[in-house]
Protein backbone atom coordinates (compact mmCIF):
# COMPACT_ATOMS: atom_id res chain seq x y z
CA UNK A 1 0.00 0.00 0.00
CA UNK A 2 1.11 3.50 -0.63
CA UNK A 3 2.52 4.87 2.58
CA UNK A 4 1.33 8.03 1.73
CA UNK A 5 1.80 11.37 3.87
CA UNK A 6 1.97 11.98 7.44
CA UNK A 7 1.40 14.62 9.27
CA UNK A 8 1.26 15.82 12.88
CA UNK A 9 -0.98 18.57 14.21
CA UNK A 10 -0.32 19.56 17.92
CA UNK A 11 -2.46 20.30 20.56
CA UNK A 12 -3.04 24.13 21.88
CA UNK A 13 -3.84 26.56 24.91
CA UNK A 14 -6.22 29.18 23.48
CA UNK A 15 -6.72 32.64 25.21
CA UNK A 16 -3.81 32.35 27.92
CA UNK A 17 -5.76 33.71 30.31
CA UNK A 18 -6.55 37.54 29.12
CA UNK A 19 -6.43 36.86 25.73
CA UNK A 20 -10.13 34.99 24.88
CA UNK A 21 -10.50 34.02 20.96
CA UNK A 22 -6.98 36.12 20.07
CA UNK A 23 -4.42 34.54 22.11
CA UNK A 24 -3.00 30.66 21.94
CA UNK A 25 0.08 28.34 21.83
CA UNK A 26 1.46 25.36 20.53
CA UNK A 27 2.18 22.27 22.78
CA UNK A 28 4.57 19.29 21.74
CA UNK A 29 2.17 17.05 22.98
CA UNK A 30 -0.58 15.66 22.33
CA UNK A 31 -1.89 15.92 19.18
CA UNK A 32 -3.23 14.25 15.53
CA UNK A 33 -2.19 12.23 12.96
CA UNK A 34 -3.38 12.32 9.71
CA UNK A 35 -2.30 9.77 6.55
CA UNK A 36 -3.20 10.81 3.01
CA UNK A 37 -2.66 9.34 -0.15
CA UNK A 38 -3.91 9.90 -3.17
CA UNK A 39 -6.79 8.08 -4.96
CA UNK A 40 -8.05 7.27 -8.51
CA UNK A 41 -11.54 7.77 -7.28
CA UNK A 42 -12.36 11.25 -7.10
CA UNK A 43 -12.98 13.67 -4.43
CA UNK A 44 -11.91 13.22 -0.71
CA UNK A 45 -12.61 10.22 0.96
CA UNK A 46 -12.01 8.99 4.81
CA UNK A 47 -11.01 6.00 4.57
CA UNK A 48 -9.77 5.06 8.47
CA UNK A 49 -10.19 6.82 11.97
CA UNK A 50 -8.77 5.50 14.83
CA UNK A 51 -8.96 7.01 18.80
CA UNK A 52 -12.27 8.41 18.29
CA UNK A 53 -14.28 5.48 19.81
CA UNK A 54 -16.69 5.86 17.23
CA UNK A 55 -17.18 9.79 17.22
CA UNK A 56 -15.86 11.00 14.16
CA UNK A 57 -18.15 11.05 10.77
CA UNK A 58 -16.29 9.16 7.84
CA UNK A 59 -18.55 11.70 5.50
CA UNK A 60 -15.97 14.75 4.93
CA UNK A 61 -18.68 17.22 4.58
CA UNK A 62 -18.96 16.77 7.87
CA UNK A 63 -15.80 16.00 9.62
CA UNK A 64 -13.38 19.11 10.05
CA UNK A 65 -10.34 17.56 8.35
CA UNK A 66 -12.66 16.42 5.48
CA UNK A 67 -13.78 20.07 5.21
CA UNK A 68 -11.10 21.45 5.46
CA UNK A 69 -9.12 19.34 2.21
CA UNK A 70 -12.47 19.92 0.51
CA UNK A 71 -11.89 23.88 0.59
CA UNK A 72 -8.15 23.60 -0.15
CA UNK A 73 -8.96 21.91 -3.10
CA UNK A 74 -12.01 24.39 -3.86
CA UNK A 75 -9.56 27.31 -3.69
CA UNK A 76 -7.22 24.86 -5.82
CA UNK A 77 -9.39 24.54 -8.39
CA UNK A 78 -8.79 20.58 -7.77
CA UNK A 79 -11.98 19.84 -6.25
CA UNK A 80 -11.90 16.32 -8.83
CA UNK A 81 -8.60 15.63 -7.75
CA UNK A 82 -8.87 11.88 -5.43
CA UNK A 83 -7.63 12.43 -1.79
CA UNK A 84 -8.09 9.46 0.77
CA UNK A 85 -7.16 10.45 4.46
CA UNK A 86 -6.42 8.37 7.88
CA UNK A 87 -7.37 10.27 10.99
CA UNK A 88 -5.72 9.30 13.78
CA UNK A 89 -6.66 11.14 17.24
CA UNK A 90 -4.24 11.20 19.32
CA UNK A 91 -5.58 13.78 22.09
CA UNK A 92 -9.25 13.86 23.90
CA UNK A 93 -12.23 15.38 22.47
CA UNK A 94 -13.93 18.16 24.23
CA UNK A 95 -11.00 19.04 26.57
CA UNK A 96 -10.03 22.29 25.76
CA UNK A 97 -7.07 21.86 23.84
CA UNK A 98 -8.20 22.29 20.31
CA UNK A 99 -8.82 19.27 19.03
CA UNK A 100 -10.83 19.59 16.13
CA UNK A 101 -8.47 22.66 15.42
CA UNK A 102 -5.61 19.61 15.02
CA UNK A 103 -7.76 17.49 12.90
CA UNK A 104 -8.08 20.53 10.18
CA UNK A 105 -4.96 21.43 10.64
CA UNK A 106 -3.36 18.28 9.80
CA UNK A 107 -5.35 17.46 6.96
CA UNK A 108 -5.16 20.39 4.97
CA UNK A 109 -1.08 20.52 5.59
CA UNK A 110 -1.11 16.62 4.68
CA UNK A 111 -3.05 17.39 1.53
CA UNK A 112 -0.41 20.47 0.97
CA UNK A 113 2.77 18.54 0.93
CA UNK A 114 0.62 15.38 -1.33
CA UNK A 115 0.07 17.74 -3.76
CA UNK A 116 3.59 18.89 -3.70
CA UNK A 117 3.17 22.33 -1.97
CA UNK A 118 0.95 24.47 -4.10
CA UNK A 119 0.65 26.81 -1.22
CA UNK A 120 2.84 28.15 1.72
CA UNK A 121 2.30 26.84 5.35
CA UNK A 122 0.49 30.14 6.19
CA UNK A 123 -1.93 30.36 3.50
CA UNK A 124 -3.70 27.80 4.78
CA UNK A 125 -5.23 29.21 7.51
CA UNK A 126 -8.44 30.11 6.01
CA UNK A 127 -8.95 26.34 4.86
CA UNK A 128 -8.26 25.13 8.56
CA UNK A 129 -10.18 27.09 9.86
CA UNK A 130 -13.33 26.56 7.63
CA UNK A 131 -13.09 22.74 9.44
CA UNK A 132 -12.83 23.74 12.53
CA UNK A 133 -15.54 26.37 12.80
CA UNK A 134 -17.53 23.74 10.98
CA UNK A 135 -17.27 21.99 14.44
CA UNK A 136 -18.16 24.42 17.58
CA UNK A 137 -19.70 27.34 14.97
CA UNK A 138 -17.44 29.85 15.90
CA UNK A 139 -14.80 31.67 13.46
CA UNK A 140 -11.64 32.13 15.31
CA UNK A 141 -7.97 31.57 15.19
CA UNK A 142 -6.32 31.03 18.47
CA UNK A 143 -6.40 27.16 18.36
CA UNK A 144 -5.64 26.66 14.31
CA UNK A 145 -3.26 29.12 13.93
CA UNK A 146 -0.38 27.90 16.55
CA UNK A 147 -1.78 24.66 15.81
CA UNK A 148 -0.70 25.46 12.05
CA UNK A 149 2.08 27.50 12.62
CA UNK A 150 3.68 27.18 15.95
CA UNK A 151 4.79 29.74 18.88
CA UNK A 152 2.43 31.87 20.83
CA UNK A 153 0.10 33.55 18.51
CA UNK A 154 -2.04 37.09 18.68
CA UNK A 155 -5.02 37.08 16.31
CA UNK A 156 -5.28 40.69 15.81
CA UNK A 157 -8.88 40.42 13.96
CA UNK A 158 -10.39 36.65 13.72
CA UNK A 159 -12.26 37.53 10.63
CA UNK A 160 -9.25 38.75 8.42
CA UNK A 161 -7.27 36.52 9.87
CA UNK A 162 -4.86 38.54 11.05
CA UNK A 163 -2.39 36.48 13.00
CA UNK A 164 0.94 37.21 14.80
CA UNK A 165 4.04 35.47 15.91
CA UNK A 166 4.72 36.74 19.58
CA UNK A 167 8.53 35.72 20.88
CA UNK A 168 8.26 32.77 23.65
CA UNK A 169 10.93 33.58 26.47
CA UNK A 170 13.94 31.30 26.94
CA UNK A 171 12.77 29.04 29.87
CA UNK A 172 9.04 29.63 29.58
CA UNK A 173 7.43 25.65 29.82
CA UNK A 174 3.65 24.72 30.29
CA UNK A 175 2.08 22.48 32.07
CA UNK A 176 -1.50 21.55 31.13
CA UNK A 177 -3.58 19.10 33.63
CA UNK A 178 -6.62 17.64 31.62
CA UNK A 179 -9.32 16.10 33.79
CA UNK A 180 -11.46 13.51 32.18
CA UNK A 181 -14.92 15.30 31.95
CA UNK A 182 -15.96 17.07 29.48
CA UNK A 183 -17.07 20.37 28.86
CA UNK A 184 -18.08 21.59 25.07
CA UNK A 185 -16.88 24.96 23.63
CA UNK A 186 -20.83 25.55 22.57
CA UNK A 187 -21.84 24.39 26.33
CA UNK A 188 -19.10 27.03 27.30
CA UNK A 189 -20.10 30.14 25.45
CA UNK A 190 -23.61 29.67 26.13
CA UNK A 191 -23.13 30.51 29.92
CA UNK A 192 -20.99 33.74 28.99
CA UNK A 193 -22.53 37.16 29.35
CA UNK A 194 -22.38 40.00 26.36
CA UNK A 195 -22.05 42.50 29.32
CA UNK A 196 -18.54 43.79 30.40
CA UNK A 197 -18.40 46.18 33.19
CA UNK A 198 -15.79 49.14 32.50
CA UNK A 199 -13.70 48.65 35.27
CA UNK A 200 -13.02 45.25 34.62
CA UNK A 201 -12.91 45.99 30.48
CA UNK A 202 -9.63 48.25 31.85
CA UNK A 203 -8.24 45.98 34.10
CA UNK A 204 -8.26 43.37 31.26
CA UNK A 205 -6.75 45.47 28.65
CA UNK A 206 -3.68 46.21 31.01
CA UNK A 207 -3.35 42.65 31.69
CA UNK A 208 -3.46 41.71 28.28
CA UNK A 209 -0.86 44.33 27.37
CA UNK A 210 1.38 43.32 30.11
CA UNK A 211 1.51 39.94 29.03
CA UNK A 212 2.47 40.68 25.80
CA UNK A 213 5.07 43.40 26.94
CA UNK A 214 6.61 40.71 29.44
CA UNK A 215 7.11 38.23 26.52
CA UNK A 216 8.69 40.95 24.23
CA UNK A 217 11.18 41.70 27.15
CA UNK A 218 11.40 37.94 28.44
CA UNK A 219 9.89 39.87 31.99
CA UNK A 220 8.74 36.73 33.99
CA UNK A 221 7.63 39.28 36.81
CA UNK A 222 5.60 41.03 34.15
CA UNK A 223 4.37 38.06 32.81
CA UNK A 224 3.22 36.84 36.18
CA UNK A 225 1.86 39.67 37.20
CA UNK A 226 -0.15 40.11 34.06
CA UNK A 227 -1.34 36.36 33.45
CA UNK A 228 -4.74 36.78 35.10
CA UNK A 229 -8.39 36.61 33.70
CA UNK A 230 -10.93 38.70 35.35
CA UNK A 231 -13.80 38.52 32.89
CA UNK A 232 -14.14 35.29 31.11
CA UNK A 233 -12.37 32.52 34.11
CA UNK A 234 -15.00 33.71 36.80
CA UNK A 235 -17.89 32.58 34.71
CA UNK A 236 -16.55 29.43 32.84
CA UNK A 237 -14.06 28.26 36.18
CA UNK A 238 -17.69 26.65 37.73
CA UNK A 239 -17.53 24.20 34.66
CA UNK A 240 -14.66 22.58 36.09
CA UNK A 241 -14.29 20.35 39.02
CA UNK A 242 -11.18 21.47 41.42
CA UNK A 243 -10.39 24.15 39.70
CA UNK A 244 -9.82 26.70 42.19
CA UNK A 245 -7.80 24.13 44.45
CA UNK A 246 -5.67 23.77 41.44
CA UNK A 247 -5.31 27.14 40.60
CA UNK A 248 -4.23 28.18 44.02
CA UNK A 249 -1.70 25.22 44.21
CA UNK A 250 -0.25 26.07 40.98
CA UNK A 251 0.48 29.80 42.04
CA UNK A 252 1.71 28.53 45.85
CA UNK A 253 4.33 26.36 43.68
CA UNK A 254 5.37 29.42 41.97
CA UNK A 255 3.75 29.23 38.55
CA UNK A 256 3.42 32.69 36.35
CA UNK A 257 -0.11 31.96 36.03
CA UNK A 258 -2.69 29.47 35.90
CA UNK A 259 -5.86 29.36 34.12
CA UNK A 260 -8.70 27.99 31.73
CA UNK A 261 -7.47 26.33 28.25
CA UNK A 262 -9.76 27.24 25.77
CA UNK A 263 -13.06 26.69 26.94
CA UNK A 264 -12.00 23.61 29.73
CA UNK A 265 -11.75 21.74 31.40
CA UNK A 266 -8.01 21.59 30.69
CA UNK A 267 -6.23 23.82 33.15
CA UNK A 268 -2.97 25.41 31.92
CA UNK A 269 -0.06 26.38 33.99
CA UNK A 270 2.91 28.68 33.06
CA UNK A 271 5.88 28.42 34.52
CA UNK A 272 9.71 29.54 34.46
CA UNK A 273 11.56 26.54 34.64
CA UNK A 274 10.85 22.65 34.72
CA UNK A 275 11.12 21.80 37.76
CA UNK A 276 8.29 23.96 39.17
CA UNK A 277 6.73 22.57 36.36
CA UNK A 278 6.58 19.25 37.18
CA UNK A 279 5.95 19.77 40.54
CA UNK A 280 2.67 21.72 39.48
CA UNK A 281 1.69 18.66 37.50
CA UNK A 282 2.29 16.14 40.32
CA UNK A 283 0.43 18.77 42.61
CA UNK A 284 -2.61 18.77 40.50
CA UNK A 285 -2.70 15.09 39.98
CA UNK A 286 -2.98 14.28 43.68
CA UNK A 287 -6.00 16.80 43.92
CA UNK A 288 -7.79 15.59 41.09
CA UNK A 289 -6.58 11.53 42.62
CA UNK A 290 -8.39 12.63 45.69
CA UNK A 291 -11.36 13.75 44.21
CA UNK A 292 -11.89 10.42 42.35
CA UNK A 293 -11.18 12.23 38.90
CA UNK A 294 -8.46 10.36 36.04
CA UNK A 295 -6.20 13.32 34.81
CA UNK A 296 -3.69 13.80 32.11
CA UNK A 297 -0.82 15.20 32.75
CA UNK A 298 1.65 17.24 29.93
CA UNK A 299 4.69 19.23 30.47
CA UNK A 300 5.81 20.72 27.38
CA UNK A 301 7.35 23.82 26.19
CA UNK A 302 6.19 25.96 23.41
CA UNK A 303 5.67 23.95 19.89
CA UNK A 304 7.54 26.56 17.65
CA UNK A 305 6.78 24.30 14.26
CA UNK A 306 3.54 23.51 14.48
CA UNK A 307 2.05 20.45 12.18
CA UNK A 308 4.79 18.84 10.28
CA UNK A 309 5.08 16.35 7.92
CA UNK A 310 7.35 13.17 9.53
Amino acid sequence: MNPGIKVFAPATVSNLGCGFDILGFALEKPGDEIVARLSPEKGVRITKITGAAGRLPYEPEKNTAGVAVMAFLEHLGESGVGIELEIHKKMPFGSGLGSSAASAVAGVVAANELLNRPLEKRDLLPFAMKGESMADGAYHADNVAPSLLGGIILIRNNEALDVHRLPTPKGLIATVVYPEVEVLTKDARKILSDQVSLSKHIEQTGNLGGLIVGLFQSDFELIRRSLKDVIIEPQRSVLIPCFDEVQETALSLGALGCSISGAGPSIFALSDNTLVAEEIGRAAEKIFQRNKINCQIFISNVNQEGAIKF
